[in-house]
């Protein structure tokens, strides 16, 4: 996964995601966060089309974003460090939403 390309639709914001393969799927954003200790961004997507009452496999990755705002490439997240990172920031964003 390499490529992303940023769409709105209704106060929801849309990647593209393109594989190896050159096939492309669309996801939605669930959330995005910095991190200072690693110095990179990261991204929290699911398959677009998705209902509520579904269970989702969410992705994570690291992202650096072009600067014109509107395409960027993601990166696997490679160290457990990273991980137990976005691991954490997730059971917090859950955890406010429950609320």
């Amino acid at each position: 996964m390499t490529e992303k390309d940023l769409h709105e639709h209704e106060e929801q914001e849309y990647i593209t995601v393109v594989d190896e393969e050159g096939n492309e799927s669309l996801y939605e954003i669930l959330f995005t966060f910095d991190s200072e200790d690693f110095g990179k961004s990261y991204v929290l997507i699911y398959p677009a089309g998705t209902s509520e009452d579904e269970e989702v496999e969410l992705q994570a990755y690291a992202y650096q974003e072009q600067e014109d705002g509107t395409s960027g490439d993601l990166q696997p997240i490679t160290t457990d460090e990273e991980w137990d990172l976005v691991e954490e920031v997730l059971n917090t964003f859950l955890d406010s939403d429950d609320e």
